[in-house]
This record gives structure tokens, sequence and C-alpha cells, in this order.
């Protein structure tokens, strides 16, 4: 993935989790993956899954497009 768009992702990722005030714990618990992995989401080291990113937008009320 290029790099503006991982930034794009990460900076997207922490402000979700911002904007619900969650801690990465809390956030990955409610996604359904460890708080490491959502670690690595914000850092620009890894990239939600498809499923993992159907679960964000469940946070959201179905509007990740819209964020």
């Amino acid at each position: 993935m290029p790099k503006d768009r991982s930034n794009a992702v990460a900076e997207m990722i922490r402000k979700l989790r911002a904007k619900l005030g969650l801690t990465q714990e809390q956030f990955a618990a409610k996604v359904g993956v460890t708080w490491s992995t959502v670690n690595r989401w914000e850092n620009g080291r890894g990239k939600p899954s498809p499923l993992a990113l159907s679960r964000i937008e469940e946070l959201l009320g179905g509007n990740l497009g819209e964020q």
C-alpha cells in the first residue's frame, strides 16, 4: 500500500477511536482484534482486514465512507 494511503487509514482509525472515547484496548475488543493490532494500524505498520473494516463500519452505524 502506498505510504500516503496507509497514513490516511492510520489517521482515520486514530480519529475514530478518539471520537468514540476508547483506548486502543477497548477499540480492539469492539472490533475483535488485539490492542497490538490496533496499535499497528495507527502507526501505519498494518491495515485492517475486510472483516475488521466491516466491524469498524458497524461501530460507525454503517457510514465509514463519510468519516
